[in-house]
Formats: C-alpha cells, sequence, structure tokens
C-alpha cells in the first residue's frame, strides 16, 4: 500500500517512457466502484513517486499492456509499479514524432 504524500517533481517537465507488461493470466480490471477504487489507487501510489500513467494500450487478448507514463526516470516507474503490484516487462524513453506536419509539407 503507498502512503499518499505530495510529488517532488510537481510542475517539472519530465521524460516520457513506454512501459511494456505482461499479464499471463490476462489484465482483470474490475468496473463500477471497485474499478475506480482501483485506477484512483493506482493513480496515488504512482503521484507519490513522481510518476503520470497518461494512457495504456491493452492487447485483444489482454495479456499485455503498452502504457505510456511522465516519470522523473525509469527506476520511478519500477517503484511505482512494485507498490501497486503491477509486472514491467521494458521500459523504454520515447518522444513525439507526429507524421502531420510531414505531411502537410508540400
Amino acid at each position: 500500500m503507498c502512503a499518499i504524500g505530495s510529488a517532488p517533481y510537481e510542475g517539472a517537465a519530465l521524460p516520457r517512457y513506454l512501459v511494456i507488461q505482461t499479464f499471463p493470466t490476462g489484465l482483470e480490471m474490475p468496473l463500477g466502484q471497485e474499478g475506480k477504487r482501483r485506477l484512483g489507487g493506482i493513480i496515488a501510489c504512482n503521484s507519490d513517486r513522481g510518476v503520470t500513467w497518461l494512457r495504456s494500450y491493452v492487447s485483444t487478448d489482454q495479456l499485455m499492456s503498452f502504457s505510456i507514463y511522465d516519470a522523473p526516470g525509469p527506476e520511478a516507474i519500477r517503484l511505482a509499479s512494485r507498490a501497486n503490484a503491477l509486472p514491467v516487462d521494458r521500459i523504454v524513453e520515447i518522444s513525439v514524432l507526429d507524421p502531420y506536419p510531414f505531411h502537410l509539407i508540400g
């Protein structure tokens, strides 16, 4: 269980990471109030370590997720994931490549 506290990185621009996770028996996320409570706990625990979960993409078989995080570093993501009892297979620092500005160059 995470201790709630203020994040030491509030307001600072953080690196962005892609986190790949494998769930051997499938990702299970309850619906309704239980799901809301669980996700709220994950968000609070991440925040306590300066980690912001932005979005996740889940494979159709629910065995893998590809999540985007802002964090002070990979170790903060590992610590938050461990505290949330979530697996981490790989963490890759990423940047955005937006194809639309290139498409508009004529």
